[in-house]
């Protein structure tokens, strides 16, 4: 007999980019594309967009702080019995000293008062999976996952 089994194909995507505010749009807009081979609904595109964006700009503004920096992005799409998403943000910035509390949501680093604090709050709302490692001095990776037709 033979087996029904969908096979399982990845494809995956490397991006670096500059940690210029205007490349948050080209990321997330990068990511949608991308994301479309796998025949999402445009809720689930809105929800990765979403978090694409939050992450990019956390990055931007907290990993960077406006400076010069790398940000490194790697996605991958699997299709087959379990169809996700899954994008890797990181940068070489300053790093965050307590991620736990850095994802409580309105805790903010940015002393200006223009910055809400809702970024990882955002992501793990939009994203089925959301993890955060980080050392200061290091860096931070923000990894996202989305079952896309559940």
């Amino acid at each position: 007999m033979e087996d029904k089994r969908m096979e399982t194909k990845k494809e995956h995507l490397r991006l670096e980019l500059d940690s210029l505010s205007q490349n948050e749009e080209f990321a997330r807009v990068v990511t949608a594309v991308f994301m479309s081979r796998l025949n999402p609904t445009l809720e689930e595109i809105d929800d990765v967009k979403t978090a694409v964006s939050e992450a990019v700009t956390n990055a931007v503004i907290h990993g960077y702080k406006g400076e010069a920096g790398t940000i490194y992005m790697d996605i991958t799409a699997q299709s087959g019995e379990e169809t996700s998403l899954t994008v890797c943000v990181r940068d070489a910035g300053i790093g965050i000293p307590d991620v736990k509390q850095a994802m409580e949501p309105m805790y903010t680093t940015d002393t200006s008062g223009e910055r809400s604090g809702m970024g990882f709050s955002f992501m793990e709302a939009f994203m089925d999976q959301v993890q955060v490692e980080s050392e200061p001095g290091r860096g931070t990776l923000v990894t996202m996952k989305k079952f896309i037709g559940r």
